[in-house]
């Protein structure tokens, strides 16, 4: 990105940029960064934009090969196109040879590193990678946000508002523009308003109903099943989304007795570190054995439901009764 940045800075641009990785929000972001960098933004004459599969190869040339109308260069934007997963190799080979007045912007989630096109760009212009964000460049870009809008906020209700809100750039900073709003008279933001206007991910819903399930509250563990299922997520993503959880859990235990630390924890599972307080607080209420079984039933419960035995939305339900139910202490 820092290469990137610098080319934005001096002006002096690659002849094609391929953006790639996970991170939705930092794509558009410089993608649109790019375009208006290179273009001025009422020239429809020589910007012109491509998204999704079959987009012709051919074509994209000819546009290519087409000098600009009275400007210095042309800028054509392709996103999501699949050429970096699928082969390209006339439009690997045009881009090796590249020296016209054309620019070439790739927006793209997956790419095959080994492919000719990936090596052409690569060779020719710049490759930026821009992945999910760690938990410190998060609070960090949270923090400048609220900056800007000359409010306040402590470090440890940013890390309570990306536990709530989940870590995606684009959701965060519409659930910001949402608490911006909603503060608007307030010069500090606080718990209770993340609490009072941010929406919860489904998986902190999911993380909630593991709680109850932990805690041994059925009447709440179902409530939450209930309110995702009116929210009309599927009973099989629900199921999905706890047997993730609670294999997450499982791996945070096992590592928590073999003597690992919590940032090596967080490291082996993915989990961001600022929610390793709220891993290790659940899974002392599991011993390994018990995961296990619960893991097994959840891909039990996943095979019924396929094959026709068991009802999806009722699967579920089971399995929520079942490892909710309060322990019944032997005399």
């Amino acid at each position: 990105m820092k290469s990137l940045n610098e080319d934005l800075k001096t002006g002096s641009f690659k002849p094609v940029y391929l953006l790639y990785g996970e991170e939705a929000y930092l794509k558009r972001q410089y993608r649109d960064k790019l375009t208006k960098a290179m273009v001025s933004e009422d020239d429809t004459m020589n910007y012109s934009y491509y998204e999704g599969k079959n987009i012709p190869v051919g074509e994209v040339i000819d546009l290519a090969e087409t000098m600009p109308f009275f400007a210095d260069c042309r800028l054509i934007v392709v996103e999501d196109s699949g050429f970096f997963k699928n082969a390209s190799p006339e439009l690997a080979d045009y881009i090796k040879e590249l020296t016209g007045a054309a620019h070439f912007v790739f927006v793209e989630r997956e790419v095959d590193k080994r492919s000719k096109l990936f090596k052409a760009v690569k060779a020719k212009g710049r490759v930026v990678e821009l992945a999910k964000q760690n938990e410190a460049t998060l609070v960090k870009w949270v923090a400048g946000n609220v900056r800007q809008e000359r409010k306040q906020i402590s470090e440890s209700t940013i890390h309570y508002f990306l536990t709530k809100v989940g870590t995606d750039m684009e959701n965060i900073q519409k659930e910001l523009e949402k608490l911006f709003c909603y503060t608007l008279e307030k010069g500090q933001i606080d718990r209770t308003d993340v609490d009072e206007i941010c929406t919860t991910q489904i998986s902190n819903q999911i993380f909630a109903m593991v709680d109850a399930v932990a805690e041994k509250k059925q009447r709440k563990a179902l409530d939450y099943y209930y309110d995702l299922l009116a929210l009309k997520e599927p009973p099989m993503r629900i199921l999905y989304l706890l047997s993730r959880q609670f294999k997450i859990l499982l791996e945070v235990k096992d590592l928590s007795t073999r003597g690992y630390s919590s940032k090596e924890i967080s490291t082996r599972v993915g989990v961001p570190f600022f929610a390793m307080g709220k891993y290790q607080q659940q899974v002392r209420a599991f011993k390994i054995h018990e995961l296990k079984d619960i893991l097994e039933t959840c891909a039990q419960t996943e095979e019924y439901v396929k094959t026709g035995r068991l009802d999806d939305v009722l699967g579920v339900e089971i399995f929520i009764v079942k490892y909710s139910a309060p322990r019944i202490n032997s005399i």
